[in-house]
């Protein structure tokens, strides 16, 4: 673990003192490097090319990236981007995600609840927009005035299922831009794998490599209940990939922190990554001894399960990165210069040179606050409460002015909510209690029991009780039950005997004033200092460097290469299928499923099963296509090797390593361990 927190920290050493190097950056589709890509590979996407992979590329709502690979609309995403839909479609009787799920027909495509499909159709900057109207500004003052103008300009497209726009704030501020997508929203299930071979080696083999996963779904888009039409899609290679072939990866990357101040780095590793890992961490154990209680208990939790144990090994990597010395070094160092750049200009140094010190004493509030906001404001990780909370705060908000709405009830957002809270989704009430027990647990010990809001929650109940109370009388499950309150106005809300809509509507004040303390002592002048300096650093460098990830579509270029280990073992970027029997051993997570088995004498083992590029990539990546100059499909992405974890804060281009399913792999396994004839001739595979 040593060597690993080492390489972690290397990796950021270099990469923040150096300038961009080649195979660096997650780039705008409107800011791609062509000219620079040309000079170091011999070959520079021209406008035609990228716009033909925008418009084949889609987001997933909620976290992840997919493709277009048809001209009907079918989507190629991981397996655990898809897994939510495949498991809400299960029952005891039907486990879809051991089993698998294959529709022989497209009128077995099963619609997937909730899900939403985005396609960047449309980039306008509207940073003189947002600047007239938060010049001069700050506080409340500023925050009321960002939010009134994003949905202001975020409904401006109109009111539509199909459409969606949203305000994308890039260099930290220093530049927004307003994105147009088309929506999707019927999305349908046509083909995943089991579990056991989508996510083969389990959390021993996350974030590592060699591997050996099929983490692939195909979901297909419906417009008028009847496949969407789609020109623009990728194409499947007829050949796959050699190692050092040129690549390109498509996908929203979620978030990087490559331009914080130290003031910031701080915080994240003094404050938010000690809370978060030991909170991460008890809740796995509380998820795992859940699922030992019998196989439903399993199922109900196992995509959860995988994704806290995921989510605790990527904030494990990047807290090592940030407790290193000489990445700090590194940063202050960084930092240090940037402040002796702006010091050289006095228009600079007048408006931002005191900003640096200003930040640090938020973030030092921010601290002091971040248990309030946690508790109070967020409130349970439940999804009965979320509900609640919606229904609560929706006759609130509705009959505001929209520019004075919470930003997640502006007209253009409340086009889609119906369609999210009245998905048909399962609710288990085991979960559910777990989850509710663990929220009320961890308040009461990090506010104390004598705290006012831990007694308005509990009253004299334990965490326990007061949980099973809850979601033994709510009735939130029922979508029927749901809409009724959503209908039924204000007065249904005030009638409503349901302990879950009466435990939202009591904290709701004291949520909504931690929101607004949190937003005025932090959030604003957090917006307003980071901007200031964004803007100092942007007229220093300009677009010479890619902005930090933010869920938006980018663009990233690479090679097929292999890496050297911590252990200075030499590692090849291909897998082969044959490399997945030899490391199946028949028990979990290592166990491959019978249709696997009965397969393995079809299938060529000399196959590639996975391969490594040098793409620069964090989460969000998931699901993204790897193309080729041609922009043909020559993989998928699903993962980043070890070292991938200190990209949060930088790149190295000797080991960060993304992780993708080869095309062939792909194919073999469509078409000769589950004979999706039907789909492998639709993509046009060779």
């Amino acid at each position: 673990m040593k060597r690993l927190l080492a390489a972690l920290s290397l990796g950021a050493f270099v990469a923040m003192s150096a300038p961009v190097r080649a195979d660096e950056g997650m780039w705008t589709f409107d800011a791609f490097p062509s000219a620079k890509v040309a000079k170091t590979y011999g070959f520079g996407p021209t406008k035609a090319w990228l716009d033909h992979v925008r418009e084949s590329s889609v987001r997933i709502a909620g976290g992840c990236s997919a493709s277009f690979v048809s001209p009907q609309g079918l989507v190629m995403t991981n397996h655990h981007c898809a897994v939510d839909c495949v498991g809400q479609l299960s029952t005891p009787e039907k486990n879809f995600v051991e089993a698998g799920f294959y529709a022989k027909a497209e009128a077995d495509e099963i619609k997937c609840p909730g899900f939403e499909l985005d396609r960047l159709d449309g980039i306008d900057d509207v940073t003189a927009a947002i600047r007239a109207a938060t010049n001069g500004k700050s506080g409340r003052a500023l925050i009321d005035a960002l939010q009134a103008k994003q949905a202001a300009l975020s409904s401006s497209c109109g009111a539509s299922l199909a459409i969606r726009c949203d305000v994308v704030s890039l260099y930290q501020g220093g530049v927004y831009k307003l994105y147009h997508y088309k929506r999707y929203t019927d999305v349908r299930l046509a083909f995943a794998p089991e579990y056991a071979v989508a996510q083969f080696g389990g959390d021993p083999d996350n974030f590592n490599f060699p591997r050996f996963d099929f983490d692939i779904s195909l979901l297909r888009a419906y417009e008028g209940d009847k496949p969407a039409a789609t020109p623009e899609y990728l194409h499947w290679s007829k050949s796959g990939s050699t190692a050092g072939d040129l690549t390109f990866v498509s996908g929203n990357p979620g978030g990087t922190d490559r331009l914080f101040t130290v003031s910031q780095l701080e915080y994240m590793r003094d404050v938010e990554y000690p809370r978060q890992l030991p909170f991460i961490s008890e809740l796995r154990g509380l998820l795992e001894q859940y699922e030992l209680e019998g196989p439903e208990q399993l199922r109900q939790t196992k995509q959860m399960l995988f994704g806290i144990e995921n989510s605790y090994k990527a904030l494990f990597g990047r807290s090592g990165s940030l407790l290193d010395p000489k990445f700090f070094a590194v940063k202050v160092a960084e930092e240090r210069a940037l402040r002796a750049a702006v010091a050289k200009r006095p228009d600079l140094q007048a408006s931002v040179g005191g900003d640096w010190d200003k930040l640090a004493a938020v973030e030092q509030r921010k601290a002091q606050l971040a248990y309030r906001f946690q508790y109070e404001a967020q409130g349970p990780f439940s999804q009965l409460f979320r509900y609640a909370r919606v229904l609560v705060r929706y006759q609130a908000e509705k009959a505001k002015p929209d520019a004075q709405r919470l930003p997640e009830f502006s007209d253009a957002r409340l086009v889609t909510l119906p369609v999210q809270l009245f998905a048909p989704i399962p609710i288990y009430s085991g979960p559910e209690e777990l989850l509710l027990n663990f929220y009320a647990k961890k308040m009461r010990e990090d506010l104390g029991p004598d705290d006012p809001f831990v007694k308005s929650v509990l009253g004299t109940k334990s965490p326990a009780v007061w949980a099973h109370d809850l979601v033994a009388g709510t009735k939130l499950g029922d979508v029927a039950t749901r809409k009724a309150l959503f209908d039924g106005g204000q007065a249904a809300i005030d009638a409503s005997q349901d302990p879950m809509i009466q435990f939202a509507a009591t904290i709701d004040a004291a949520a909504r004033q931690a929101r607004k303390q949190y937003e005025d002592e932090v959030t604003a002048p957090e917006h307003q200092l980071t901007e200031a300096i964004a803007r100092a650093r942007f007229a220093i460098l300009g677009t010479s460097v890619y902005p930090d990830a933010t869920f938006t579509l980018r663009l990233s270029y690479g090679v097929v290469k292999g890496f050297v280990d911590g252990n200075g073992n030499n590692v090849t970027p291909y897998t082969t299928i044959g490399g997945l029997f030899n490391r199946a051993s028949g028990s979990e997570p290592y166990a491959l499923p019978q249709s696997w088995l009965d397969a393995k004498s079809s299938l060529d083992l000399g196959t590639p099963m996975n391969f490594t590029t040098t793409n620069d990539i964090i989460g969000g990546n998931s699901g993204s296509p790897v193309v080729n100059k041609n922009g043909e499909v020559i993989g998928l992405i699903f993962d980043g090797n070890i070292f991938s974890l200190g990209g949060e804060f930088g790149y190295l281009a000797t080991t960060n390593r993304s992780v993708a399913v080869d095309s062939r792999a792909l194919l073999a396994g469509l078409r000769n361990v589950y004979q999706a004839d039907r789909l492998v001739q639709e993509i046009g595979g060779p």
